[in-house]
């Protein structure tokens, strides 16, 4: 019952203000961060910081904040970055990660690449329903946000606008990158297949025939799909 455990210490609001702000920043954040970032106590953040780390859903580390080191550097600090392990409850115990990793399985087997991407493309077309393609980035990234894929905003200066414009120059350079992948247990087994299937979700998702477009650009760590604008590799 280790994780009903683990999702239970995010009952408290302060512990889930602080569980969400390490967790969207996708680096080490040290205790003074982290305390002003959900207005309390730097004493009260590293309370709830290393109840987080017990529970297993932050890892804790040290290292120098200043990024200087020998003699008056000072002392390392702890900082706190989010666990890569899923946590999940079922009542009564239901097991869909042995079931997709079969299908993959089986898909992978018989070459059904295709047809897997064509219903994933449907798919991202029935969720988006009767909406226009994603009109920019900014709309982009609250779609993508809603599903779970944690964006964001990679390249270029300044904030988006509300309706995505970026202004003339740099906005070709703007990427956004996703810090989690939905599919990542069925992922790490067969990448090839699901990273396309992926691909083609959010193809149907945003649109194919709008400014911004999904593409493949893997990294360690995130989602292998990126989405821009679809100006961006125009000749």
């Amino acid at each position: 019952m280790k994780d009903i455990d683990a999702i239970a210490a995010l009952q408290d609001p302060v512990r889930r203000r602080l569980y969400e702000y390490v967790a969207a920043q996708g680096r080490e954040v040290g205790r003074n961060e982290a305390a002003e970032a959900a207005g309390v106590a730097r004493t009260l953040a590293a309370h709830h910081l290393d109840k987080l780390a017990q529970v297993g859903l932050l890892e804790s580390g040290s290292r120098r904040l200043t990024g200087r080191s020998g003699p008056g550097a000072g002392r390392p600090a702890k900082v706190y970055t989010r666990v890569r392990a899923e946590r999940s409850v079922s009542l009564p115990a239901r097991d869909y990660r042995t079931a997709a990793e079969l299908l993959a399985e089986a898909a992978e087997e018989a070459g059904l690449d295709a047809e897997l991407c064509a219903s994933a493309r449907r798919r991202g077309e029935a969720l988006r329903g009767p909406a226009a393609p994603c009109g920019g980035l900014a709309e982009a990234m609250e779609v993508l946000a809603a599903r779970g894929y944690e964006p964001h905003l990679e390249g270029g200066e300044g904030d988006l606008g509300a309706e995505g414009d970026q202004g003339a120059e740099g906005a070709a350079a703007r990427v956004v990158r996703m810090r989690n992948c939905p599919f990542h247990a069925v992922a790490e087994r067969f990448p090839p297949l699901v990273c396309g299937m992926n691909l083609a979700l959010l193809e149907g998702l945003l649109g194919a025939d709008g400014p911004v477009r999904a593409r493949m650009d893997a990294r360690p760590g995130e989602c292998c799909v990126v989405v821009e604008d679809s100006k961006n590799n125009d000749g």
